[in-house]
């Protein structure tokens, strides 16, 4: 099989390595690399996440929305000018613009890490895939093998009988009457 990859692929990648050792020790090479991928968060990578997760939400959405509803209703109508934040509500404008500076690395730290989950599970595609590739196109090989040991075998079998038939027929008596008249 090694000689196969090495004609087709050239050098042999250390993930193809891996394959062909799980082959030979007949081992599985599927696996869940969704729970060996987060078993190597750290805390601040799972918190990330799921500050990416609850920002990109409609629940967020919307109580963000309501937030602001309520926030511009009792400082511009309520208090109208007395409140904590007047109109043009800049205290909420800085609000605003520290959330967009905090949430924005976040998100960002959160899809660099999903593109490397998505680069780490491609790879474990890869390995699964070729060799679900090389196992079949041993099958194939054997399949092809039993085909034609079987096929000369039948061959053989049929020849042998044929000179059964030959056999049986000079040596019975009823052919050799038929055949003098």
């Amino acid at each position: 099989i090694s000689n196969l990859l090495e004609e087709e692929r050239g050098q042999l990648s250390e993930v193809e390595k891996k394959v062909l050792r799980s082959i030979k020790k007949h081992k599985v090479i599927a696996e869940n690399v969704n729970q060996q991928f987060d078993r190597q968060l750290t805390l601040g990578e799972k918190v990330a996440d799921k500050v990416a997760t609850f920002g990109g939400s409609w629940t967020f959405i919307t109580m963000f929305g309501f937030t602001l509803v309520i926030w511009m209703m009792i400082n511009g109508l309520f208090l109208a000018n007395r409140g904590f934040d007047p109109y043009p509500f800049i205290l909420l404008n800085l609000v605003l613009s520290s959330l967009a500076a905090i949430q924005a690395p976040i998100i960002m730290m959160s899809q660099n890490r999903q593109a490397d989950k998505d680069r780490f599970m491609a790879e474990h595609d890869y390995q699964v895939n070729l060799k679900s590739e090389l196992e079949i196109r041993m099958l194939n090989e054997k399949i092809d093998h039993l085909l034609q040991r079987q096929w000369h075998r039948l061959l053989e079998i049929q020849q042998i009988q044929m000179d059964l038939m030959e056999e049986l027929k000079e040596n019975s008596p009823a052919v050799k009457k038929h055949s003098k008249h």
